[in-house]
């Protein structure tokens, strides 16, 4: 078996934009949140600036990009507007993901199939400018199978269905999800791409999903914050690299 990728955590930080938007203003702040992740130990920051700016702001993808000191991931659909933004910005990453106005978080995974035509002149345009493009999919063997087609470097496989089963208790759904991300994984490895995960993952889905040898980075916002309102947001960031410590530590344990 290949050895495992060193294992980024990229911490998201859109949910300190909405609870600031609340009221308006700019307390609290995303970019002192992303400050205080690095800090902490987060090895990136992603941020999704959507088409109606209900959380983060052109301002801030300006800000982090500018005083972040590790790689900044720009979350965003696929339109001219963002991707003539995120050439301006020049991130070190974009992950290109579906966007729906009425939709609370990215509900699934990008069809790539589907839209290929659409997404192959901005995966190049990206390429082209040294930015890396991740694409947010399904673990489906099509999608992944079309994602290396048109060029996409990495994939980030949306893990929300799994952990959506795993809390409402259903584990036959939960157990065949998992089968999917697993296989999903490997396929992409072995068409060449470098494999993220991200979407509803806690301390524990975390840990279980960083013993995939394939995995190289995980994106994780929303349980972070969350459990950052009762024991800070540092010690939150430490708790989940620890769970994911935990997890990859399983792979050097059965080789």
């Amino acid at each position: 078996m290949p050895k495992a990728p060193a294992l980024r955590l990229g911490v998201n930080v859109d949910h300190i934009a909405t609870l600031r938007n609340a009221r308006g203003g700019k307390h609290p702040d995303p970019v002192r949140a992303a400050l205080a992740a690095i800090e902490a130990g987060a090895d990136g920051i992603t941020a999704h600036l959507r088409e109606d700016r209900r959380h983060i702001r052109d301002a801030d993808m300006a800000r982090l990009k500018a005083e972040i000191s590790k790689p900044l991931n720009f979350e965003m659909g696929v339109t001219d507007e963002m991707v003539a933004i995120a050439l301006k910005t020049k991130p070190h990453a974009v992950c290109l993901v579906p966007e729906r106005r009425q939709e609370l978080t990215t509900e699934g995974g990008l069809d790539v199939v589907g839209q290929r035509d659409h997404l192959a002149p901005a995966i190049a345009r990206f390429n082209d400018a040294g930015i890396r493009v991740s694409l947010f999919i399904a673990a489906d063997p099509a999608q992944i199978e079309t994602a290396a087609a048109v060029k996409a470097p990495v994939i980030e496989i949306h893990t929300g269905t799994w952990c959506d089963a795993i809390d409402s208790g259903n584990r036959a759904k939960a157990e065949a999800e998992w089968q999917r991300i697993v296989a999903g994984a490997a396929l992409a490895q072995s068409v060449g791409l470098e494999v993220h995960a991200g979407h509803g993952l806690d301390y524990a889905t975390a840990e279980q999903i960083a013993a995939l040898p394939q995995i190289a980075e995980l994106n994780i916002g929303f349980h972070i914050m969350g459990e950052a309102l009762f024991i800070g947001l540092g010690n939150s960031v430490r708790l989940m690299r620890a769970a994911m410590d935990r997890g990859r530590a399983t792979l050097e344990a059965s080789a």
